[in-house]
Parts: C-alpha cells; sequence; structure tokens
C-alpha cells in the first residue's frame, strides 16, 4: 500500500514532528511505502522515506498555509497513494492525526471572540478546520477525550469518524534499575550538587509550553531556595524573548537553554520536577514521559493529559484559570517536601510498570490500514 504523509515542515525535535515519523516507521516496518509532501525537512531524511518538498511562498503564515494545500491537491494523482494521512488541518485528507486542540474552541475562549474571527489569518484557520470537521469524512486520530467533545460541540462531528489513540512514548523514557546511576552522572556532568534542585520544562514552543511562567515562579522563590534552583529548558525554539525576562527578574544565571535533544531521557532522570504551565495544550506528552520516568510534574489543568498526573498520582495539576501565585507556591511547597516528592516519584514509576502508553504508533498504523478499506472499498 503507498500512503502520503502530509504536514507543512519537519524538524527533529517537534512533538507533533516525533510523532510523525514514529507513525510513518511503523507503517513501513509493516511494509507500506510511505511518500511525504513537506514544505521544509530539516536534519536527515530516512532511507524508508520517499520526501517531495512543496515550496509555497507567501506573505504570511496562513497564505503559505494555503499555498501549500493546493499544490498539495495537485500532486496527488501523480503520486497515487492509497491512503492520504495528514498531521496539519487542510481539506482533502483520509486520515487527520489531530496533535492539535480544537481552533474553534480556542476562539470561543477568548474575551472577545468575535474580534479574532475579524482577522484573515483566524477565519483561514477557521475554514480549513470545518472543512476537516464539518465537511468532509476523514478519519480523526484523536489524542484526548477532549479534544473529541471539542469538536463535536463546534461541528457535531459524528463519533463514529474519531478513534481515540492511546499514547505514544518511547520506552527508553521508562525507569529502571539503571536510572539512579544515570541520574547521578548527568547531574555530576552539570555540576548540580545532592542538596540543589534541578527543574526541567520539555518542549518545543516555549510561549505555549508557559516558560514564562516558570520564569517567574524561579524567580519567586526564597532568595536562599532559588540560589539553589536551576531551569534547564529543553526544545527547540528562540530563547532570546525569556533570556530577557530572566534577565530582568534576575534568574538569567540558574536558567540553561539546550535547544532540541536525542538524550531527553538523562534530562528526565536528572532532574527533581517538570515543570509544565502551558497555556493550551492539546495531549501533553512531556507529562507522561516524565511519569514513567519518576519524575514528580507540575502541569496546568489545560493539558490533554493532565488526567494521567491526577489518575497516576506522579504530580499535581494547577487548575484553569491559572494563577501565577498559586503555581509559585506549589513549586515552593514540593521543593521544600523532599517526602511529597517521593511519593509522587514512586507513583510515576508504578504507573510506567502498568499503563498502556507506549503503543501508539503501531495502534495508528492499523488504522490507517482500516481506512484504506474505507476510501477504496
Amino acid at each position: 500500500m503507498k500512503l502520503a504523509f502530509v504536514l507543512y515542515h519537519y524538524f527533529p525535535y517537534g512533538g507533533l514532528q516525533r510523532d510523525f515519523l514514529r507513525i510513518a516507521e511503523a507503517c513501513a516496518l509493516r511494509g507500506h511505502a510511505i511518500h511525504v509532501l513537506t514544505g521544509a525537512w530539516q536534519g536527515e531524511i530516512p532511507s524508508w522515506l520517499e520526501v517531495t518538498l512543496i515550496q509555497a511562498r507567501a506573505l504570511t503564515n496562513h497564505g503559505r498555509n494555503r499555498l501549500f494545500a493546493q499544490k498539495m491537491q495537485q500532486l496527488l494523482p501523480d503520486i497515487g497513494a492509497d491512503v492520504v494521512v495528514g498531521f496539519n488541518r487542510m481539506a482533502g485528507l483520509d486520515v487527520y492525526f489531530a496533535a492539535d486542540p480544537c481552533f474553534a474552541a480556542k476562539i470561543a475562549s477568548k474575551k472577545n471572540p468575535w474580534l479574532y474571527r475579524l482577522l484573515p489569518r483566524y477565519r483561514q484557520f477557521l475554514a480549513e478546520e470545518r472543512a476537516l470537521f464539518a465537511d468532509s469524512g476523514a478519519m480523526i486520530l484523536a489524542l484526548t477525550r477532549r479534544q473529541i467533545e471539542d469538536y463535536q460541540r463546534h461541528y457535531q462531528t459524528p463519533e463514529a469518524r474519531f478513534q481515540l489513540l492511546p499514547p505514544g512514548i518511547a520506552r527508553d523514557r521508562a525507569y529502571s534499575s539503571e536510572s539512579p546511576q544515570r541520574r547521578q552522572a548527568f547531574r555530576q556532568a552539570n555540576h548540580i550538587a545532592d542538596d540543589e534542585f534541578l527543574l526541567l520544562l520539555l518542549g518545543s514552543g516555549f510561549r505555549t509550553k508557559g516558560l514564562d511562567r516558570a520564569i517567574r515562579a524561579l524567580h519567586n522563590l526564597p532568595q536562599a531556595l532559588r540560589d539553589k534552583t536551576r531551569l534547564f529548558v529543553v526544545g527547540a525554539d528562540d530563547p532570546a524573548p525569556f533570556q530577557r525576562l530572566a534577565q530582568q527578574l534576575g534568574v538569567e544565571q540558574q536558567l540553561r537553554f539546550w535547544g532540541g535533544r536525542d538524550d531527553v531521557a538523562e534530562f528526565l532522570f536528572g532532574a527533581d520536577l517538570l515543570l509544565h504551565p502551558a497555556y493550551n495544550e492539546a495531549a501533553g506528552m512531556a507529562l507522561i514521559e516524565s511519569l514513567v520516568a519518576g519524575l514528580p510534574v507540575i502541569a496546568t489543568a489545560v493539558c490533554g493529559y493532565a488526567h494521567y498526573i491526577r489518575d497516576s498520582g506522579g504530580g499535581e495539576v494547577i487548575s484553569d484559570p491559572f494563577d501565577q501565585a498559586v503555581f509559585n507556591a506549589r513549586l515552593q511547597a514540593l521543593l521544600e517536601n523532599p517526602e511529597q516528592r517521593q511519593c509522587y516519584h514512586q507513583a510515576g514509576i508504578a504507573f510506567g510498570a502498568s499503563a498502556d502508553v507506549y503503543d501508539m504508533p503501531a495502534r495508528a498504523a492499523q488504522l490507517i490500514e482500516s481506512r484504506r478499506e474505507l476510501v477504496h472499498g
């Protein structure tokens, strides 16, 4: 079977991009040919992928997206794909991997939603979403039940079109007998003493992940505690605005940016807390990666995977609407309470040993195969 995988751009350290590559690999291992249509590719191209770059030049991002979708539709007949799998919202898909939250729900939550609907970029985003969820029959691979409910509320999308995927984290994130030694080696290499604290923020898109909130919480700690606390940031984005904020607040010496990394597991084992005060997050793979690594988590309730924190007992969820003072207080309380951190650590390890959180790519590949029968009969 020949599959066309479509996404606006690929870079190695984005969550959606990692999911795309893992699902594509799972399909390739099942004997399918994968042809990728994308506007840009950063990094090495695996030998089992065929990649076509679509040049879509426009003055705005939404203009580029619109032109990309048009050119994609023109190329598809020549590719001859049995199933078209999209990782961004656009018309013409047979399967959509829903990595993003419902845009209509996001707009509706704004103070003056009508203002946003007047802007061209938001009108286009809503039109793309409507074309996919209201005006097509595409199978939707959803990550959370909340996503499904949002889309049904705004577009009345039939339940039968949704398939709820399990999370799909890499098994090297899970805590093992070697994790304590890996923790010690990581902390020694980075000159972090036993009585010092390492906070971790993991994920590309620093604004969305709430890095500004994390920096403010670090600044708010009592000086004696703040002086022995550091914040490592792993992900691909521009650090400059956040470096300026840290400098303004006097915590720039405690903040370090690492860019995108292939050794994320070492950071998970080496840290003391994961901070994920996201503004919006359809799922939040970093939350589950941290839980199974035994790393306690503080995250916001807007994250689609926040319920895993509650269910596992591996951390704390800050309720919505977000209150910076509450987040500050919870961070300080956890740093000052080693017994509570240990409870969260043990609960996360137990969760990782029993939960079904590793098999998303294989399940997605099975569903993509099943979609061919619906498309071609």
